[in-house]
């Protein structure tokens, strides 16, 4: 196997094959290269959708009559649920796939962004879901006398979501940045260019 010395010496790679793993080095970082720009994909879309959200969808909220606001808002949350839950699945798996697969800086941003996405989850799942099925009761009923500071704390949570989805993307750009730029700080070639 060798003294420490040449292990010291020895790319990580010669030394797995040498120990008989039988990992094969370019096939490991196409799993790198699909898994990163699957993290960046989810993670992009999962912010995109919730900062449009707030900085748009919420803002024409405010602008309409409540009755308006609770059907459009009832049908666009029905619409949304699949989509949304599958973008936060994927960008939290995709992440810790990541984080699982990557060493040292990257390994811990790719971590981090993993955990911003389960935030972004739990703050839907157990803060605005509840508001949206109240928001749905009220269409066959009337809004209660606190409808207000309801929707207020929806809008609360909607930011703070919102908030956590753009932090794991920025992460996530931080890690395909740092696979992208040498260790002095420039950037790759790019093929054709």
């Amino acid at each position: 196997m060798g003294t420490s010395a040449e292990r010291v010496r020895t790319p990580r790679a010669e030394r797995t094959r040498r120990a008989g793993s039988g990992a094969d080095p370019r096939s490991r970082a196409t799993a790198v290269r699909i898994v990163r720009a699957l993290a960046l994909m989810s993670t992009g879309l999962l912010a995109g959708a919730f900062c449009y959200g707030a900085l748009n969808v919420v803002q024409a909220f405010q602008a309409v009559p409540l009755d308006v606001r609770l059907t459009f808002h009832s049908a666009l949350m029905r619409m949304n649920g699949p989509v949304m839950q599958s973008a936060m699945g994927v960008a939290v798996l995709s992440s810790l796939v990541l984080a699982i697969l990557l060493r040292g800086t990257p390994r811990r941003l790719a971590g981090a962004a993993s955990a911003l996405v389960v935030t972004t989850f739990v703050v839907t799942r157990f803060g605005n879901v509840p508001i949206n099925r109240q928001m749905r009761d009220w269409l066959t009923t009337s809004p209660s006398a606190d409808h207000a500071a309801i929707l207020s704390r929806w809008e609360m949570l909607n930011y703070i979501r919102s908030f956590t989805a753009l932090a794991a993307f920025i992460l996530v750009l931080m890690v395909v940045d740092r696979a992208l730029t040498r260790a002095d700080g420039t950037a790759y070639p790019v093929e054709g260019a």
